[in-house]
């Protein structure tokens, strides 16, 4: 047992971003570890967002790179007052009506004291914080920060995709 808990603990601390989890529209709970050697690119989102767009070029980045390793996670937030008002209602926008396949956690504050762990390590250890929707982590396979950009910044653009293939396996 005391094998295990050392184990898992060299990996975290190796790892920092994949020892955090979320929670799927479904309720089912997504590790990030069980990326580990795969890049995840990481966006707060908002359904109706004046960037809302990008979830086009989110779902074209998964499908060029997703077969490669690539992971999208959507990380639906009402912290700029943007989100639908429930779960249901972002499950039914971007699955039905927008037709994503990535991986979409249920609706989670980013910013604040209230803000999910995985933000809060953004904040505290990278002094990245959201400052609207559609900003973009990019952490590689190791759990290590590898981009962070904002809401200008498409998921397709130059500057995301050079690190996203320079990430995969």
């Amino acid at each position: 047992m005391l094998r295990i808990v050392v184990l898992i603990w060299a990996l975290l601390a190796a790892s920092p971003a994949l020892a955090f989890s979320f929670t799927a529209l479904d309720g089912s709970r997504i590790d990030l570890a069980d990326w580990q050697g795969r890049p995840v690119l990481v966006v707060n989102t908002a359904s109706l967002c004046g960037y809302t767009r990008q979830y086009g070029d989110m779902q074209a980045l998964y499908e060029q790179y997703g077969p490669r390793g690539l992971v999208v996670l959507a990380v639906p937030s009402d912290d700029f007052r943007q989100e639908l008002s429930s779960n249901a209602e972002v499950e039914d926008f971007c699955r039905v009506q927008t037709g994503l396949t990535f991986e979409i956690t249920q609706i989670t504050p980013v910013r604040g004291p209230q803000a999910h762990p995985f933000y809060r390590w953004l904040a505290e250890e990278h002094d990245h914080v959201p400052d609207w929707n559609f900003n973009k982590a990019l952490i590689g396979g190791d759990g290590a920060l590898l981009g962070f950009w904002g809401a200008r910044t498409r998921p397709v653009s130059r500057v995301i995709t050079r690190e996203v293939r320079a990430a995969l396996p």
